[in-house]
């Protein structure tokens, strides 16, 4: 592949911007075919937002007993891993949350409309009572649980399309999806140069807030925060990351996390959670070893030991 140029192509699936960059310019047409052709089941299997979507069907079950597709299985699967993980920070039984603060659309939507809500605290139906059997390929979860994949699902679509576009095309193939980045197949020199900042931006667009240019080779490096969406309802600012112990949109001290880990699903898993959490995310991060950039509410930057060296070059995602 010596002298392959990069091929490069940008698009929208799951309600957000995606990018797909691959290392051999030849192979971007199939990849980009392959790809839509992936992300659009994906998009039937877990949007929250279809009424004729797996997921959906999922929800109106009402306490039943569920059969469900391999790729709804594992989707759901990755988000119990997260919840795990996380000690139910990062929580799929959030729907109803969603739904109460008025994220129960396309985002695009979502801003456009201004009515008032009304919050209370309510403790979401919690992960641990979703049993999902993947072998029977069924679920079962308590009556007036709704399930909010949002959390994971982009992060693990784009692990999961990297490397099937990697092993089909025989290149190095970086696949994007609203800020979470998957890495897979032979890295070009000097790596994947990825821009970090607080609004996810086309990387040819100037740089909104605080940012900068950092180099991975296989991975992935996700970034999660409360400055991109987040909307009015009344007199309320609100935002979409979700504490499940409370219903509410998370009070948090950070803008934005971002964290490269060893895929994108546990690199979107952990910037989630540190929003969740309080000042103690960054000693959390510190101490399991995770490479991460927090830019706190005032703009102050602070970084974990392993986040790697920035890069003020521009970047390829």
């Amino acid at each position: 592949m010596s002298g392959a140029r990069t091929g490069a192509a940008d698009f929208r699936a799951l309600g957000c911007r995606g990018r797909l960059v691959v290392t051999d310019a030849g192979r971007l047409e199939d990849c980009r075919r392959l790809l839509a052709r992936e992300l659009a089941a994906v998009d039937a299997a877990c949007s929250r937002f279809r009424a004729d979507s797996e997921l959906a069907g999922l929800n109106s079950a009402n306490g039943r007993l569920s059969a469900v597709g391999p790729l709804l299985a594992e989707a759901l699967a990755m988000a119990l891993r997260a919840a795990e993980m996380t000690d139910g920070d990062v929580d799929p039984t959030v729907g109803s949350a969603m739904r109460t603060l008025g994220y129960d659309r396309d985002f695009a939507l979502v801003e456009r409309d201004g009515r008032p809500v009304r919050l209370t605290v309510r403790p979401v139906p919690g992960w641990r009572r979703v049993r999902l059997d993947r072998a029977a390929g069924t679920v079962m979860m308590p009556p007036g649980t709704t399930l909010d994949l949002g959390a994971t699902a982009k992060a693990w679509a784009a692990d999961r399309t990297a490397q099937m576009l990697a092993k089909a095309a025989g290149c190095g193939v970086l696949v994007s999806l609203g800020g979470d980045t998957a890495v897979a197949g032979p890295a070009p020199s000097g790596g994947w140069r990825i821009r970090v900042q607080d609004v996810t931006g086309h990387p040819d667009e100037p740089p909104v807030g605080p940012h900068t240019t950092v180099a991975i080779r296989h991975g992935g490096l996700a970034t999660s925060g409360t400055a991109a969406r987040h909307w009015r309802r009344g007199d309320r600012e609100l935002h979409h990351v979700v504490d499940p112990r409370t219903g509410l949109p998370a009070v948090t001290p950070w803008r934005t996390v971002t964290v490269a880990a060893a895929s994108c699903a546990d690199a979107n898993t952990a910037t989630t959670a540190a929003l969740v959490r309080d000042e103690t995310a960054y000693a959390w991060l510190n101490s399991i070893g995770l490479a991460a950039r927090l830019v706190a509410v005032d703009g102050t930057v602070k970084t974990t030991a392993s986040w790697p060296a920035e890069r003020n070059t521009e970047a390829a995602a």
